[in-house]
């Protein structure tokens, strides 16, 4: 969606920040460990010098050694952690060990797409009724997918307000095997995170960390970061999709039949850039209070 100029650029100012930040972070470190060892000088001496003032009396030994022998040593070796951790652990562990790590994940699930979308094919078992409106084919296209109900409900306190067993189904199906892209408040309402996918959640907090995904604080780096998927899924939440709504190709909508007391919107399509390319209808049965329909809309 962004053109080749806008991506080098984009590029280059990510880089300069993250070298940026990096850059700061490791001054901060340093100026803590030269402030941890001044603080260790003298307070060493101060210790040395209390111990030489008591001499008068008999000194307090443990093991054999005077007792501020054992405290120097204790610090001094607190200090050796600081300047290991400094200098070793942030080396080999920081930014680059991490993004090796990223980097093999991914790979790793690109190897068993095509393993996961032959059992995704047993276990998905589509609507009778389908009605093509349009067939265009695209390559790597940018997919927003969700449920909204009639005036663009989504959920209620960060979860739906519906449930609907065949539409949890398709957004498997059509999910497994792909990086998908959500808020810090919907990657945080699942019970833990969805398998067979490559979770990137984007959120404002600098400081967020999750062992789950790949957190991200911008769009443009989310969809950078999936550059190797043919088909990134974009699954909310609200926010989320009004970003997502300026460069998504494709909107899987499920528009559920119904109206509902909810905190969180989808945003309105418009349909003077968008059109329905195919809808799929899905009436109301035991398992499904509601009837709904499977939209799927493009970019005209």
């Amino acid at each position: 969606m962004f053109g080749k100029k806008n991506k080098e650029h984009t590029g280059i100012d990510l880089e300069q920040k993250e070298l940026i930040e990096n850059a700061q972070r490791r001054i901060k470190q340093k100026r803590g460990l030269f402030t941890h060892f001044v603080v260790f000088l003298v307070g060493a001496v101060g210790l040395i010098i209390i111990s030489q003032v008591l001499m008068q009396v008999e000194p307090v030994k443990v093991l054999g050694i005077e007792w501020w022998i054992w405290i120097v040593f204790a610090w001094f070796l607190l200090l050796c952690y600081h300047a290991f951790k400094v200098f070793i652990t942030n080396r080999l562990l920081g930014p680059e060990w991490e993004k090796k790590q990223y980097d093999r994940l991914v790979t790793k699930q690109q190897k068993r797409i095509q393993e996961l979308e032959k059992k995704v094919e047993k276990e998905y078992i589509a609507p009778k009724t389908k009605l093509v409106l349009d067939n265009d084919d695209t390559k790597r296209k940018i997919t927003m997918i969700a449920a909204a109900g009639q005036n663009n409900e989504l959920g209620k306190d960060g979860d739906l307000v519906w449930h609907l067993p065949d539409d949890f189904k398709r957004f498997k199906a059509l999910t497994t095997g792909h990086h998908i892209i959500m808020g810090r408040k919907t990657f945080e309402s699942f019970p833990k995170p969805l398998p067979n996918r490559t979770h990137i959640i984007l959120t404002r907090d600098k400081n967020y960390k999750t062992e789950g995904g790949i957190v991200v604080h911008d769009l443009e780096t989310a969809l950078a970061t999936t550059s190797g998927d043919e088909n990134p899924f974009i699954i909310g939440g609200g926010e989320i999709y009004k970003l997502g709504m300026k460069v998504a190709d494709e909107i899987e909508l499920t528009r559920v039949h119904g109206t509902f007391d909810v905190d969180t919107y989808f945003p309105e399509i418009d349909e003077s850039k968008w059109k329905i390319k195919t809808s799929l209808h899905h009436p109301a049965d035991d398992k499904h209070k509601y009837s709904f329909d499977y939209e799927t809309w493009v970019r005209k």
